[in-house]
């Protein structure tokens, strides 16, 4: 009998009599335990579960394909994590002052929430703006906006991420031109770019062009990121959104990868190689409720990614198939019932992050389900990072849960899944044509609707609100965004528009009007436009009137 045939056999006698005899005495909570995703949670895990037949192509070594166990070598014992906490609100000094107050509590990267308006190309003038101006994050209408946004910050030295999708050129163009004016060069510029217009599609939103412009504009920052910022991530493949809108940890995974090689076939039909820019790809994941769960979907996606890119895509750099990545812990799972309770939320949730290798990390704040951050809160958020950090001694270990039988078997169902997901998606014709068609919609659409039906029939626990209610108690010191802010606004962008060069603008936007019309390359007219103070509404108003704007269909 060999050592698996003795193993199972031990197993069965554990579960006739052991458990048998408990079981009589202590019936289990439920009849059937699963994850998040539906996987089955198995009584015990044993080595019958995580069977490796080469340890080597399936887990490896850090910093090696498939990177299963981190893509670096020495994982946070070099350095830890980017903190970069989410921030954004009201006019461009305001954020400014909260970048500048973070920084100096030990934050150690930037990271820009822009207001709905921006988001959606509108300037703060416009009518669609109205009561909505610097509310969801900080309004930015022009190159001057930006750079009241970073000033006094030395961009040559510390890392920029900024989540903005549909125009992403704009905003882009807008942060190299404030670079140069502080004679930074751009080669030595760090930071991400999101960029991930796909996702917008199937969960955010707030998209404004129809999708093949869109990813035409997704393959000219690629070409130009490769060409002129070396060091710029061209793209933040965002999982979080989709995660955020009621998917599972496996579809997470699955449609975030599949967005992913959508976007680098884009980048090849843009004439670049994969090493060209797969290198400059990075990801963005959300840090669920569900801890083993959620460390080992980080770890399935790592090593899913490296073998797409090297076995399906043709990658011969080991750097194109590392899956980098950001988390954001998650802000569905926020309560406004008993706040306080979000800080342990967020606190295992970031800790599953940096068990599961990631890149960089923010914590939500506590009374984010009631508003924007206060300062308290969101300095509670980050000292969250630093206590796992300096505190725990987790960072002292490299992917510390390899070689657990649960977790193992868990990173192998959720990739198997995953793949079966990408499957999926290339029957149908790839990313763009299932999210045409309304198929990854549905999925999440119907994974959402069990989740919710879970929580109201109680079979899934969420403190405060659906078991260990209290009465609400008032909660004080929320941030609020006052009114003046949206006058204030749009007297500035009055002003800039009243002192700058018209006719240099004018002709800005129409050789963008006829790059856009002939193909070329649109960043550096964007660039061009941007340096001579368009607006963002003028700019994105350009390409409207040649692409249109995308009208969402409605999925059932």
């Amino acid at each position: 009998m060999s050592d698996d045939e003795k193993l199972a056999a031990e197993l069965a006698r554990w579960e006739k009599t052991t458990v048998g005899q408990s079981l009589e005495r202590s019936p289990e909570r439920r009849a059937n335990f699963c994850t998040t995703s539906g996987i089955e949670i198995k009584r015990l895990y044993t080595p019958l579960d995580a069977a490796r037949c080469d340890y080597v192509d399936a887990d490896g070594f850090a910093g090696e394909y498939p990177f299963t166990r981190g893509v670096q070598p020495t994982m946070y014992r070099a350095r830890y994590w980017t903190m970069r906490q989410y921030s954004g609100f009201g006019s461009a000094a305001d954020t400014n002052r909260r970048f500048r107050y973070l920084l100096e509590k030990g934050q150690t990267g930037l990271s820009v929430a822009f207001d709905l308006p921006t988001q959606m190309g509108y300037d703060s003038d416009d009518p669609v703006a109205r009561g909505e101006v610097g509310k969801t994050g900080v309004a930015i209408d022009s190159l001057a906006d930006m750079e009241t946004l970073f000033a006094g910050l030395p961009l040559g030295q510390v890392s920029a991420s900024m989540t903005i999708n549909a125009p992403a050129a704009i905003l882009l163009a807008m942060y190299v031109a404030a670079a140069k004016r502080q004679g930074v060069p751009l080669r030595e510029l760090r930071g991400t770019i999101q960029n991930d217009v796909l996702k917008e599609y199937i969960a955010r939103g707030t998209f404004i062009f129809p999708p093949d412009p869109s990813l035409r504009l997704v393959g000219d920052i690629f070409a130009y990121c490769a060409r002129e910022l070396p060091n710029w991530n061209a793209i933040s493949v965002s999982g979080y959104h989709i995660r955020e809108a009621g998917c599972s940890a496996v579809q997470e995974v699955a449609f975030t990868l599949a967005n992913g090689l959508a976007y680098v076939e884009t980048a090849v039909r843009a004439g670049l190689g994969v090493d060209d820019v797969a290198g400059q790809l990075s990801f963005f994941f959300n840090g669920h409720n569900n801890f083993l769960e959620e460390v080992a979907k980080f770890r399935a996606a790592r090593r899913l990614w490296a073998r797409l890119m090297k076995e399906r895509c043709g990658a011969k750099n080991p750097k194109s198939m590392m899956l980098r990545f950001h988390t954001q812990t998650a802000g569905s799972m926020l309560t406004a019932q008993q706040p306080l309770n979000n800080v342990v939320r967020v606190a295992l949730q970031a800790l599953a992050a940096v068990f599961g290798g990631t890149q960089s990390l923010h914590t939500n704040s506590y009374d984010e389900a009631l508003a924007l951050p206060s300062e308290n809160a969101a300095t509670v958020a980050l000292r969250t990072q630093q206590i796992i950090a300096e505190e725990t001694g987790v960072a002292d270990f490299i992917d510390p849960f390899a070689g657990s039988y649960a977790v193992e078997a868990l990173t192998d169902e959720i990739e198997r899944g995953a793949e079966a997901y990408i499957r999926k998606v290339d029957e149908l014709g790839g990313m763009p044509q299932a999210i045409l068609t309304g198929y990854v919609q549905r999925e999440i659409q119907d994974k959402a609707y069990d989740w919710e039906k879970e929580i109201n029939a109680k079979e899934r626990i969420i403190v405060g609100v659906n078991r260990h209610q209290q009465a609400a108690e008032p909660v004080h010191n929320l941030l609020r965004v006052d009114p003046i802010v949206e006058k204030e606004q749009v007297a500035r962008l009055t002003k800039l528009r009243a002192e700058r060069d018209d006719a240099a603008v004018r002709a800005a936007l129409a050789a963008l009007a006829r790059a856009a019309a002939d193909g070329a390359n649109l960043m550096p007219p964007i660039l061009a436009a941007v340096e001579v103070y368009a607006t963002l509404g003028e700019i994105v108003g350009e390409l409207v009137a040649l692409w249109g704007r995308h009208r969402e269909t409605v999925v059932v």
